[in-house]
């Protein structure tokens, strides 16, 4: 599962295994974790963040989807 990003205690990463589903991320803070698809940004789920937190990982997720993408297509490709 390479990690991909880390801003703010957040750590964005995908696993290798996971190529025949759309571009992804999931991300991890502490005992949270959650997932976000990257194209249009939609959060699939989080559990265990607060609502701060939600709001800062989106905004993170937006922020790198370009990034994200790129890093998820030259990993898959």
């Amino acid at each position: 599962m390479p990690t991909i990003f880390r801003k703010l205690g957040f750590r964005f990463f995908f696993y290798s295994n996971e190529n025949t589903e759309p571009p992804h991320v999931h991300v991890e803070k502490g005992d949270g974790y959650g997932k976000y698809w990257i194209d249009p940004v939609k959060k699939d789920y989080m559990h265990n963040f607060s609502k701060k937190e939600e709001k800062q990982a989106e905004e993170i997720v937006g922020e790198e989807q370009d990034n994200f993408k790129k890093k998820w297509y030259e990993f898959f490709s």
